[in-house]
């Protein structure tokens, strides 16, 4: 009986943990892309100009393109390459925009002078900033996070700047003003965590946006290069086949579309969490 006892605590430690990564999964099957090289598929880049064009079978679950690629197999390697921006332009713009925000509407008489710049940046679509990065430096996922990252850093440095002019006049942080805590120390312990909650939300609609300018630029042959399959690029490839092999086009459009819907109902689902006022309406 001791040694089932001592067991115990044990299986129920383990298994909560893989009943939260089955229901992660389940909420977001696109992140089973991260396993792509054991989901059955074969090499992207692969040549077979004796197959090509064939239509979805159980040999090519998605059929295959013009140049006898495996159609699946790109998809699933074109999902690690958005995630991967998408989740990378969230962080990076995130992190930044925190920083900047933090400090600018803080200081007043910096707020003045940073804000201007970022103004001048947000009337620039974001597509078109990131084509006019992309134009000055070769095409690669490293360059289109960064052209993306620019683009969206000024959003994210609004919204904390918001956050901090309210923050700032609350009497706790001018009860530590007066007590003598410095700027820094004000920053990180009292306006910092406060937050938190909505930059978290803000961070998912930017991936979700992130990897939809992926998908454009590629499109346009301003992303990825083409010898790394992406959403955007595969389509780009097949669309003077669309009225012929229309799924060529469709099938990595329904898949980009259901994760960008993914990720866009997490945002949804964690603003829910983390506001305390639709937990008390709950």
């Amino acid at each position: 009986m001791s040694a089932v006892a001592d067991a115990l605590p044990t299986a129920r430690s383990v298994s909560p943990t893989w009943a939260r990564f089955k229901d992660a999964l389940r909420r977001h099957p696109t992140a089973v892309a991260i396993f792509a090289p054991w989901l059955g598929t074969v090499d992207p880049q692969a040549l077979s100009l004796v197959k090509r064009l064939r239509p979805p079978q159980a040999e090519y679950w998605f059929g295959t393109d013009m140049l006898g690629r495996d159609v699946y197999s790109r998809v699933v390697y074109g999902a690690r390459v958005s995630l991967t921006v998408g989740l990378a332009v969230a962080i990076f713009s995130t992190l930044a925009g925190l920083a900047i925000g933090l400090v600018t509407g803080f200081i007043r008489w910096l707020d003045a002078v940073v804000m201007r710049v970022m103004d001048g940046l947000m009337s620039i679509p974001p597509v078109l900033l990131a084509i006019a990065l992309m134009a000055l430096t070769k095409a690669s996922i490293e360059n289109v996070i960064f052209a993306i990252t620019l683009s969206e850093v000024p959003r994210v440095t609004r919204l904390v700047r918001s956050l901090v002019l309210t923050l700032r006049e609350q009497p706790f942080v001018e009860a530590a003003t007066a007590a003598g805590t410095g700027i820094p120390r004000t920053l990180v312990r009292h306006i910092l965590p406060n937050t938190v909650a909505p930059l978290i939300v803000q961070a998912t609609y930017i991936c979700a946006s992130a990897m939809i300018t992926e998908a454009i630029l590629s499109f346009i042959g301003a992303g990825t290069p083409l010898n790394i399959p992406s959403w955007g690029n595969i389509m780009a490839e097949a669309r003077s086949l669309f009225q012929l092999k229309p799924y060529l086009i469709l099938l990595p459009g329904v898949f980009l579309s259901l994760t960008v819907l993914a990720v866009n109902l997490l945002g949804d689902g964690l603003r829910d969490a983390l506001d305390p006022r639709l937990a008390r309406r709950m």
